[in-house]
């Protein structure tokens, strides 16, 4: 298993669609076992494809659901479901590891559903109602749709979102990647 970079905002894959995975083949298998091994290096809740420069549809994710317990998995071709209301907690702040050492409030709604399938070619459903796995279910579908968690911020918190991106100069430093092993989110 690699860690491997992970794509920072303005890089191109993030804002592309991806493509349905047709065939699970060694490669995607080392794909996803990268992904794990770059999201515990990153201790992040989840990361897609297009956050390691892949087209794929398909995203791994480690954290805690509503009770407190640690679910861990991967998910090809996932379908969304949201229910429950939105809720914008000011307390609460999403993060991305493609906006790394950044976090704002964003609504979401209270629970999510993903239906897709695992490794072997089995249906999974992974669900949960007010933990941080049913934020991290709609956030790791949002990046496979070409969208961050940026751009469901309010105008106000999008604008305060989009002077830290630039005030930490990645793009002014042509930094598109950063690498979990090497620092911290906060550092890059």
């Amino acid at each position: 298993m690699t860690v491997r970079p992970i794509t920072i905002v303005g890089h191109r894959a993030l804002s592309q669609r991806t493509r349905r995975v047709r065939e699970v083949t060694d490669e995607l298998r080392t794909l996803v076992e990268d992904m794990f091994e770059t999201n515990d290096a990153a201790s992040g809740a989840g990361l897609a494809a297009p956050q390691v420069g892949a087209r794929w549809r398909l995203f791994v994710y480690s954290c805690t659901d509503a009770e407190g317990a640690l679910r861990r998995g991967a998910i090809l071709n996932p379908v969304l479901e949201r229910f429950g209301g939105i809720v914008l907690d000011e307390e609460t702040l999403e993060g991305c590891l493609s906006v790394p050492g950044e976090g704002f409030s964003t609504a979401r709604h209270r629970g999510a559903r993903v239906t897709g399938t695992d490794l072997e070619g089995a249906e999974v459903v992974v669900e949960d109602e007010g933990g941080v796995l049913s934020r991290a279910l709609q956030h790791e579908v949002d990046h496979l749709d070409g969208s961050l968690y940026l751009d469901r911020l309010t105008p106000a918190r999008r604008r305060e979102a989009l002077d830290a991106v630039r005030d930490r100069g990645w793009r002014a430093r042509r930094i598109l990647t950063w690498d979990p092993r090497e620092m911290d989110a906060a550092d890059v």
